[in-house]
């Protein structure tokens, strides 16, 4: 019902004028503003325990939220529960339960979509029952317990292609696969001969799409080829492929290619490989591939293993036809010559083409050519949340950043990494000389690391996270020593990470608002450089160290880098995760910045078991 001034309802027999609550209303307000200016005016942080709401109970299917409690010096105390026992793989974005909700096109379920604020959990998740420190790197390469990753789908669904096997507590990786019958070291070896720039730097960085339990991530990272494998595979009903190459120590991230691009930039990678991925590359208008083309540097290399390649020998073990996988290899060296892809090699079950470094390749491309030319509307760059293009980014026959972004045009490996590259000149505000800087400031910083975490450095330490870097500065510093480094850039800033590629490093984009790509316990180290300044008026900070808590291993560290206005109540808040903190001064003994280090408690959940 709506009121109008000839309208006016009646006032009810003795009662008050609105005028009242109206100005009560005002007097509220203005006390509250009074309030907030207080809390700036005097530097108090918004992560202030005390200032957190105590929230009841959620719903059965979780555990009740974070409750704050007094000590006996009547200090705040966070207390966060124990997710329930069956959240020990949880993954909040890519969430089974949650799979019907979304639509079955192209697997699109299997994409990311985070849970809306209020199903987030506010809740520690436990390990496995059984749980114990992982195996170190680079025993961890073939071995790991069978209680941190306690999956047997793989083992008793895979067994003939020697992917893993069970022995006693541990699960053993024999370094088999659906395209490896000689083992992944000689793949690889048959690779390497196919590819010389495997052997002589040349390739430094490789995407594995569908990489299985990332044995060829792993044999390329362990025998030191230098080559830096990045493994991609969805959550699906082989359980836990990705947290199985984490466990074994190799780089590896949950990710699909269907509809959105994946989270890293153009020219990223050297190489990209497909080892029966099962992966339909021709169809769609080659969509998939288009994806390929767009990550992979001017030069790279793609190499496929599988249907349809060798079809001639191997067609009766894929329920085909050998006239119809013929009709499939045809369209796919149609497809990829229409994308400026050029054959390079092949022998036995490995095909491997090379992206075109020559820009006239592209001159023939029309806004309805096939595939068509895109437009300029969206930048190549962009890859959080970005429908993927069934058009086809064209340089233009004098782009002199296409030429310098190509394989060929890059320093080979180690040198790269030092050197700044010509892609830093579109990262708003940066240039060589502060490439430079950052470079020297991260030596600086990390040997002052060492200083008060003494575990970084040894083999205590093998899967880190840079959560916010700008220029993979800290991975860049760590470079001898036995890790790898997982560097994010931040999806609302400068997107930098190009640069962090270019070097020979690998990251992706991401949003810490949400959570993390990627399994419990599947890092040893975090690090983070000012994340809670440059991020907390868009996200809640304790959801940021709750997915910290997540993703880190038990007796795991985390260094955190911050201003003083946010350290105590992050070091209270990690109290409440059982982490155990301390505060340190930087390397300048600077006043408004400080370093946390803290290390997860080894905890058993309520219904397992040590």
């Amino acid at each position: 019902m709506k009121y109008s001034k000839e309208a006016k309802p009646e006032r009810a027999a003795g009662g008050r004028s609105r005028a009242v609550p109206v100005a009560l209303l005002l007097v509220v307000l203005c006390a509250f503003s009074f309030y907030l200016g207080g809390i700036y005016s005097t530097g108090r942080s918004l992560l202030d325990v005390n200032g957190i709401v105590v929230k009841g109970a959620s719903s059965s299917s979780s555990a009740s939220a974070v409750a704050i409690q007094k000590d006996t010096n009547t200090k705040a105390v966070v207390v966060f529960p124990e997710c329930p026992a069956d959240y020990q793989d949880y993954t909040p974005c890519t969430d089974p339960k949650r799979w019907r909700k979304y639509g079955n096109y192209r697997l699109s379920f299997m994409e990311r979509h985070c849970p809306p604020a209020v199903e987030r959990k506010e809740c520690l998740v436990p390990p496995p029952q059984g749980y114990k420190a992982p195996i170190r790197w680079p025993k961890s390469k073939d071995q790991c317990w069978y209680r941190n990753v306690p999956y047997d789908w793989i083992n008793s669904q895979k067994s003939n292609q020697h992917w893993l096997r069970k022995e006693g507590d541990k699960f053993i990786f024999p370094g088999g696969g659906t395209m490896f019958p000689n083992g992944v070291g000689a793949y690889a070896d048959l690779m390497a001969e196919l590819i010389p720039g495997m052997r002589d730097g040349t390739v430094r960085t490789a995407l594995d799409t569908g990489c299985g339990v990332a044995s060829w991530g792993g044999d390329l990272l362990g025998r030191g080829r230098g080559i830096l494998t990045l493994s991609l595979a969805p959550r699906d009903n082989h359980e836990a492929q990705v947290q199985f190459a984490l466990e074994r120590g190799i780089p590896a991230i949950l990710g699909i290619i269907s509809t959105q691009r994946l989270p890293f930039p153009s020219a990223a990678f050297d190489m990209a490989h497909c080892s029966r991925c099962l992966i339909p590359w021709t169809e769609f208008g080659g969509l998939y591939l288009l994806e390929v083309h767009r990550v992979l540097r001017p030069g790279g290399f793609w190499a496929l293993s599988g249907p349809p390649v060798n079809y001639e020998n191997r067609w009766h073990g894929w329920n085909t036809t050998a006239a119809a996988q013929k009709a499939d290899l045809d369209r796919l060296k149609k497809t990829l010559a229409s994308m400026c892809f050029k054959p390079y090699s092949k022998k036995g079950d490995i095909a491997v083409w090379q992206k075109s470094t020559d820009p006239a390749c592209y001159d023939k491309l029309t806004p309805v050519s096939s595939p068509p030319k895109c437009d300029d509307s969206v930048d190549p760059d962009a890859a959080w949340y970005v429908p993927m293009r069934s058009c086809l980014t064209s340089p233009s026959s004098t782009s002199s950043r296409y030429k310098k972004l190509a394989l060929d045009a890059t320093p080979k490996w180690p040198q790269r990494l030092a050197v700044a590259p010509e892609r830093i000149a579109t990262v708003p505000g940066s240039s060589a000389a502060a490439f430079k800087h950052d470079d020297g400031k991260w030596k600086l910083r990390t040997k002052h690391y060492k200083a008060l975490l003494p575990a970084l450095g040894s083999d205590k330490i093998r899967n880190v996270m840079d959560m916010n870097t700008v220029y993979g500065g800290f991975a860049a510093s760590l470079i001898k020593d036995p890790v790898w480094v997982m560097n994010v850039v931040s999806s609302y800033g400068p997107n930098s990470l190009g640069v962090v590629f270019d070097r020979g490093l690998i990251g992706t984009n991401h949003d810490w608002c949400e959570a993390f790509s990627t399994y419990p316990r599947t890092y040893d180290l975090l690090h983070l450089d000012g994340l809670f300044t440059a991020e907390s008026h868009r996200c809640e900070m304790k959801f940021v160290l709750l997915e910290m808590d997540r993703i880190l291993r038990p007796t795991g560290y985390a260094i955190i880098r911050e201003n003083a206005y946010f350290l105590d109540s992050v070091a209270t808040i990690a109290k409440g995760m059982r982490w155990n903190c301390d505060k340190h001064d930087t390397e300048y003994k600077a006043d408004k910045e400080k370093v946390l280090i803290c290390q997860k408690k080894l905890w058993s959940g309520k219904n397992t078991q040590h």
